[in-house]
């Protein structure tokens, strides 16, 4: 298939799934529970990080925990009580445990007691470029895992946040970013952060994105690390330079739905 037919099928695809009618089933419906800045911040973070698995019971553990923080996240993180951890310690989600908890609430109360946005905890003025690739981002998430261990801190909590340099996708932190920095008409992502431009972001690698993206012979690799996800972005940037993440909605919709229209 050529670039052009590629081109041709995916921005296609990307008109059929990037409408608001894929946010209700998706774990980015849990940020667009909140107006407020903070709490979508925050409320986007938990729900990309327990976004691995069913998405019906990421979505219900995404609510469970928001109600448990009574559904305004950012007033709870910075002026919760400590009667009110307790209300935390029967949380659980897979492997994400009452004490992983624990340690994301103690950091993001260090964070926005300080700044008022989780933005800087990726991107500052010392963010430039990473050796393991990824420009600015490759170095926002090596950075950012840094920062989010800086406090004591139990080893196995460390398995929630990925780095590049562990050579994972970064799927959900991708995500993430993709959540807060991309911004079109269809409104599904929020485009509220504006250090790095739509152009920079990294494309979310999970195995229904990999899985179509070798079907249409897009990447060539066989294992699935930070090296494909680069590999899936450059190719996108040859689709469009300015907003090549925007096609994660054509390859995770034809991934996650089944959709063979058009697959080799």
């Amino acid at each position: 298939m050529t670039n052009d037919a590629l081109k041709y099928l995916l921005d296609e695809k990307l008109s059929l799934y990037n409408q608001t009618t894929f946010i209700k089933d998706d774990p980015v419906s849990i940020p667009h529970l909140f107006t407020k800045k903070q709490d979508i911040e925050i409320a986007g973070f938990f729900a990309a990080i327990f976004s691995w698995g069913n998405r019906t019971t990421i979505i219900n553990k995404s609510k469970e925990l928001m109600t448990l923080m009574d559904n305004a996240p950012h007033q709870f993180i910075l002026h919760h009580q400590t009667r009110d951890l307790k209300n935390l310690l029967h949380f659980k989600h897979r492997t994400f445990t009452a004490d992983d908890l624990l340690y994301f609430v103690e950091f993001l109360k260090f964070h926005y007691s300080k700044i008022d946005s989780l933005e800087t905890a990726f991107f500052n003025s010392s963010t430039h470029s990473s050796p393991f690739g990824g420009g600015r981002v490759g170095a926002g998430l090596i950075g950012f895992k840094d920062y989010f261990f800086s406090m004591e801190h139990l080893k196995r909590t460390e398995k929630h946040i990925s780095s590049p340099v562990q050579k994972s996708t970064c799927k959900r932190l991708n995500m993430f970013l993709r959540w807060m920095v991309r911004k079109d008409k269809t409104g599904v992502d929020f485009g509220i952060w504006n250090k790095i431009s739509p152009a920079q972001l990294i494309c979310p690698v999970d195995v229904h994105v990999a899985r179509v993206a070798a079907q249409l012979n897009i990447i060539q690799r066989k294992q699935v690390d930070w090296q494909t996800a680069i590999e899936l972005t450059d190719f996108l940037r040859m689709l469009d330079a300015e907003d090549p993440v925007k096609y994660d909605y054509a390859l995770f919709g034809m991934g996650v739905m089944n959709d063979k229209e058009g697959l080799p």
